[in-house]
């Protein structure tokens, strides 16, 4: 497998739905599939499709295409032998070939949902689908075989043979697939063609192995059902296209010709266009990459990487950045994954991620949008944190996700001057407020003594470092947390601003709002002086956590640094000198700040093992890409006039041409060489990079 291209592709299409696979073309993941469907978008993510596995008839005989590995270890067909290329540019496109015929294949997830994505109103339509399109070029004809590998399972889970049967119904250039387990009928689905002769034939391939998820400690193995196959008679020149859609299809529906692909992807490009208001001759030269014929080794002069190009990187990232805004069907309105391949919305992902991805680009309706979203779930002063796949009530364990609530809420206002929304938001804001005070779930209160929060309850993990392994927090940090507190002192700071600027504003209650506004600022004055205790003069640090019994915990983590971050800081010009020239020095990586002190007995460098040792180790020395965001910012504030220590090259290297092709990793090893780790694309990666791109 020393040969195999293992990085990544990723399609999207705005409801939750995706595609991934690998540039070698083999499946080495549980995620890889061509047509995983959101059900209930951006929820019940269903695969479908897993691949086509083609195969070409030419006059030397029948050339196999396809890459699989067995449950025996063995790699049988061996198509990425005959793998001449692959580029991201404008869609993932491979092409096999020897000396006297070519075959190139397309990919492309056309935008599911119509109506305007920024606001909140019903979409005319959903709809879930992919195009493939196959060229064949070559001095003679050739007989193209396609067979159908498909499936009907959760995004999360293997399928396997046993119990389960699928029905087929044969149209005009069009196949529908329906499976069938214990009398319960699947997911209804169709596969539609230009040209070809489709044949059933129907049998089950067993024991593909995943890799990726036997180095992972996860089941690694499913079986993949082959209906029949489709067969092609291609002249040098010719092409045949192919679409996979959810549903039965539409009688009424005209059928696909040859132009079908080449318009989608016209209309994808213009669709980025109108939201960014980019060209498209630079939207035509988005995710440039290229690599040698497979199995060869790769040099560095394989990959075209535009890095001299800040417009280029910008437009990659914006065109990264729009995979995350997706449609939530419950609510009819826009919401944000946390990250693919596994990741729904996450509430506390979502509101670090909105400045870089929605205020940067200027989607002000989006960020809009979004905030009034989150906004709408607040109970009991709390934000949630997860939302569940399908007909299920949020989840609401986290403690800092309000707060990030406040603090975007902030960032929006500053840049919109929508005072008209903060009127209509500020009830929340005071919702916000009166249960952190008063006490809500978790034990999470003022201190009357002190004016921090804290929070009190155990076996739970409330903030962003919450990794549980057998009902246990690793970093439990109950007590008061250094940058929870931060966040809710810059909270008390904006609060006390827009009291005082709606009191000035022609409303009924501008005496009492008046009041509020002097009495957040009280607030906020006796939380400044508190947060000295945090101050570790031994150290030249920030405790990270004052415990329940009032111990300190100093342990070097990147908290400190996000405390220092935040549009109010609370922390004087030589604690952040301090901070800031240790984390330097213990935390600093090129691709973002470790969790955890290197020479810290806790410390874990890898992020390798099974599910339980990864856990343990996320928050133990993980590097999060998300977090050289915060560290930039707070090296603004505090050092204004020098150079940022660190490059952002290797970052940007990893975007444009390691493991996910235009996306940025959720996590790396604390010890280098920095493997990337976690989910291939992770949402306030991108956003944090793009809040910083014009310093490049």
């Amino acid at each position: 497998m020393a040969n195999l291209d293992p990085r990544e592709w990723l399609l999207t299409n705005g409801l939750g739905s995706f595609a991934s696979g690998t540039v070698s073309d083999v499946r080495t993941r549980t995620y890889h599939g061509w047509l995983f469907a959101a059900t209930s978008p951006p929820s019940g993510r269903t695969l479908l499709l897993s691949h086509l596995e083609a195969s070409l008839e030419v006059s030397k005989g029948v050339v196999a295409l396809g890459t699989n590995i067995w449950g025996s270890g063995e790699i049988k067909p061996t198509g990425y032998e005959l793998l001449r290329s692959f580029d991201i540019n404008p869609v993932p496109k491979w092409i096999w070939g020897e000396d006297n015929w070519q075959l190139s294949r397309q990919l492309l997830m056309p935008y599911g949902w119509e109506g305007s994505r920024e606001n909140r109103v019903t979409p005319l339509h959903l709809s879930h689908r992919i195009l493939i399109h196959y060229r064949y070029d070559g001095v003679e004809k050739a007989i193209l075989k396609l067979r159908l590998l498909i499936c009907d399972r959760d995004f999360h889970h293997q399928q396997k043979a046993a119990g389960l049967q699928f029905s087929q119904l044969l149209g005009q250039q069009q196949v529908c697939l329906q499976a069938i387990a214990s009398g319960n009928f699947g997911k209804p689905w169709y596969l539609r063609w230009t040209q070809g002769k489709y044949q059933a034939d129907a049998f089950w391939y067993w024991n593909y192995i995943l890799p990726e998820e036997t180095r992972r400690g996860l089941s690694d193995y499913e079986d993949l059902y082959s209906p029949g196959y489709l067969t092609v008679t291609l002249q040098p020149g010719d092409t045949v296209t192919l679409e996979a859609r959810l549903g039965f299809p539409d009688p009424q529906q005209s059928l696909l010709v040859p132009e079908s692909f080449t318009e989608a992807v016209e209309a994808e490009q213009e669709r980025l266009c109108q939201i960014f208001g980019c060209s498209k001759t630079a939207n035509r030269d988005w995710g440039l990459l290229r690599s040698k014929k497979a199995g060869e080794q790769k040099e560095k002069d394989n990959l075209i990487l535009p890095v001299s190009s800040q417009s280029l990187i910008w437009q990659h990232l914006l065109k990264a950045s729009d995979q995350f805004i997706v449609y939530r069907a419950d609510i009819a309105g826009p919401t944000l994954i946390a990250g693919y391949h596994w990741f729904n919305d996450r509430g506390r992902d979502a509101l670090i991620a909105l400045p870089g991805l929605a205020l940067v680009t200027q989607r002000y309706e989006l960020a809009k949008g979004l905030l009034q979203t989150f906004g709408r779930y607040c109970r009991h002063g709390l934000i949630p944190n997860n939302f569940p796949d399908v007909d299920s009530e949020p989840y609401y364990n986290s403690i800092d996700a309000a707060l990030w609530w406040i603090e975007t809420l902030g960032l929006y206002l500053e840049a919109t001057q929508d005072w008209e929304f903060l009127t209509e938001q500020f009830p929340v804001v005071q919702q916000i407020h009166k249960a952190f005070v008063g006490g809500t779930r978790y034990n999470i209160q003022v201190d009357a003594t002190d004016g921090l929060v804290g929070w009190y309850a155990r076996g739970v993990a409330l903030t962003w470092m919450d990794a549980v392994v057998n009902g246990q927090p690793v970093t439990p940090r109950h007590g008061k947390p250094v940058e929870i507190n931060a966040l809710w002192y810059s909270a008390l700071c904006w609060m006390s601003q827009w009291a005082k600027r709606l009191s000035q504003m022609p409303v009924d209650d501008a005496a009492r709002l008046a009041k509020q506004a002097q009495r957040y600022e009280q607030q906020a004055q006796q939380v400044k002086v508190s947060l000295q205790k945090f101050w570790n003069p031994m150290l030249g640090y920030l405790y990270d956590t004052i415990e329940p019994d009032d111990r300190r915990n100093s342990q070097i983590r990147p908290n400190a640094v996000l405390a220092l971050s935040l549009y109010h800081c609370g922390f004087s010009q030589q604690q952040g000198h301090q901070v800031l020239d240790l984390a330097t020095y213990r935390l600093l990586t090129p691709y973002g700040l470790r969790s955890l002190d290197l020479i810290d007995p806790e410390y874990v460098g890898k992020y390798i093992g099974m599910p339980h040792d990864r856990d343990r180790a996320y928050h133990q020395g993980t590097v999060w890409s998300w977090l050289i965001g915060p560290f930039t910012r707070a090296w603004q504030r505090f050092y204004p006039k020098e150079p940022l220590p660190f490059s952002w090259q290797p970052l940007l290297d990893h975007f444009l041409a390691n493991a996910c092709l235009g996306s940025i990793s959720e996590i790396f090893d604390g010890d280098p060489p920095h493997t990337p780790r976690g989910a291939i694309a992770q949402a306030w990666s991108v956003a944090e990079v793009m809040r910083h791109i014009h310093e490049f």
